[in-house]
C-alpha cells in the first residue's frame, strides 16, 4: 500500500547516513564474556499527508493519511575464545496508521476496517565477524502484519574489508513471501472484472533482492561508495481495492503484471570540507521493466556547533517517468490489458527538505541521564508536483 511505501522511504531518508557500527578492541588475553547489551535504539516519528490522487477512488480523491511509528531496537554482542565479535539485533516496529482513502473502499461504511490499523515488524539479525581474516557473515528474518497481509522475510550477508581497512564489499541477498487477503471495491464484489482474484481471496506475492556494496575511502577527508539493490517480484502485484475508471465510465479494479523486475545503480560520496563541515551527497539511478525511469539526488550538510552537536540541513530531489500501465480517471482504453491509477506509478517529480538536530554525550549523558548516549530530532517536508504533500517529525534515542 502507499502508506507503508511513502512512510519507509522518508524514514529510510531520514537516517540513511546514521552508522551503527561499532569498533571492539581486542584484548591481548581472552576473557570469557557473555552476551552483553551493546546498545539500545529508540525511534518514534509522526506522519502526515493530504493530496487530491487517491488510487483508492480512481486517481481523484482524498489521500489524508496519518501513520505514527515506533522502533525498539536492541543490539547484543560477545567476544569468543578467539576474540571474534558475535551479535544479535533485535528490532521490534509498530505503525498505527488512519487512511481516509482507504475507507473509501466501502463508502457506506462510516470506518471500515482498512481505515484505521496497526502494522507489527519484528526482526532477528545474527551477525559474526572474524577480526583476524576480516570477514563478517550476517543472517536475519522477519515478519510484518496487518490487517490485509502478511510477510515472513529472511537474509543473508557477508563483508570483507581489506587489510588496510580502506576498502569494504558486501553482498546481502533478501527473500520476502507475502500473503495479500483479496479486498476488492464494494460495487464490483459480487461482479469481479477480471479473473485475477475474487473478494476474500489470498494470493501470494515472492520478492527477492540482491544488494551489493563498494565502500572505498580515498583520503581522509572523501569516502565513497557503489551500491545497488536488485529486485524481482512474482505473485499478486496489484493492489485489488484500488479502482480504475475508464473512458466509458465502467469501473474496474486495479490489474498490473504478475511479475516485475528492478534495477537501481547508486553512488555515495561524504566530504568532510573542514573540521566543522560534513557534506554527504547521493544519487540514483531506477529502472525497472514497467518503464519507470528515476533519477535521485541527495545533498545533506551538517554543521558541528559544538564537540557535542550539529545541525543537518537534509534536501533530495526525485523524478520519475510513468509506468506504460498507468493512465488518470477515465482515461483507460477498454481494450488495455493492464490498467492502473495510482499516481505512484505516474510520471512526477518531487521534492524533501528537512532539519536535524543530532546531540551526543557520553561522558554526563544527554539530560544528565547517563545512559543516554545520544538524541537526534529531524523534520522533513515533502512535496510532489501532482499536489501530494507530507511533514514528518523523528525522534531518536541511543542508550549505552
Amino acid at each position: 500500500m502507499k502508506k507503508r511505501i511513502i512512510t519507509a522511504a522518508c524514514l529510510a531518508f531520514l537516517f540513511v547516513q546514521q552508522s551503527k557500527a561499532q569498533n571492539d578492541t581486542i584484548n591481548s588475553s581472552y576473557k570469557k564474556n557473555k552476551l552483553k547489551i551493546e546498545e539500545i535504539n529508540f525511534v518514534s516519528s509522526y506522519y502526515t499527508q493530504d493530496g487530491d490522487n487517491s488510487a483508492v477512488t480512481g486517481g481523484i480523491g482524498t489521500e489524508k493519511l496519518t501513520d505514527f511509528a515506533t522502533n525498539f531496537e536492541v543490539i547484543l554482542s560477545k567476544k569468543d575464545s578467539k576474540n571474534n565479535n558475535h551479535g544479535l539485533d533485535i528490532n521490534v516496529g509498530i505503525d498505527s496508521y488512519t487512511s481516509a482513502s482507504s475507507d473509501n473502499i466501502d463508502p457506506s461504511t462510516v470506518t471500515s476496517a482498512s481505515y484505521q490499523d496497526i502494522r507489527i515488524y519484528p526482526s532477528a539479525n545474527y551477525s559474526f565477524e572474524n577480526v583476524e581474516k576480516r570477514y563478517i557473515v550476517n543472517a536475519g528474518v522477519s515478519f510484518s502484519a496487518e490487517f490485509d497481509y502478511t510477510s515472513i522475510g529472511a537474509n543473508l550477508g557477508y563483508t570483507k574489508t581489506s587489510k588496510d581497512k580502506n576498502t569494504e564489499f558486501s553482498v546481502k541477498g533478501m527473500a520476502f513471501f507475502d500473503t495479500w487477503k483479496v479486498i476488492l471495491p464494494i460495487e464490483i464484489r459480487d461482479n469481479p472484472t477480471d479473473t485475477e482474484a475474487n473478494h476474500l481471496d489470498s494470493k501470494p506475492r515472492t520478492s527477492y533482492n540482491l544488494g551489493l556494496t563498494l565502500s572505498q575511502v580515498i583520503n581522509k577527508n572523501f569516502q565513497i561508495a557503489l551500491l545497488t539493490d536488485i529486485g524481482y517480484q512474482e505473485g499478486l502485484l496489484a493492489t485489488k481495492f484500488n479502482r480504475v475508471y475508464f473512458e466509458d465510465t465502467s469501473v474496474r479494479s486495479e490489474k498490473l503484471p504478475n511479475t516485475r523486475f528492478k534495477i537501481p545503480v547508486g553512488i555515495r560520496a561524504n566530504y568532510f570540507l573542514t573540521d566543522r563541515i560534513v557534506l554527504r551527497t547521493f544519487y540514483r539511478y531506477y529502472y525497472d521493466n514497467w518503464n519507470i525511469n528515476s533519477h535521485t539526488i541527495s545533498l545533506e550538510p551538517s554543521f558541528k556547533l559544538t564537540p557535542f552537536s550539529s545541525l543537518s540541513v537534509p534536501y533530495r530531489f526525485y523524478t520519475q517517468t510513468g509506468s506504460k500501465y498507468f493512465d488518470a480517471y477515465k482515461q483507460h482504453q477498454l481494450t488495455d490489458e493492464y490498467y492502473t491509477s495510482d499516481y505512484d506509478l505516474s510520471k512526477f517529480s518531487s521534492n524533501m527538505i528537512g532539519l536535524g538536530y543530532h546531540l551526543t554525550d557520553s561522558d554526563k549523558g544527554i539530560f544528565n541521564i547517563k545512559r543516554i548516549h545520544s538524541l537526534e530530532l529531524r523534520y522533513g517536508y515533502y512535496t510532489r508536483n501532482n499536489g501530494l504533500s507530507s511533514h514528518i517529525i523523528t525522534l531518536a534515542l541511543q542508550f549505552k
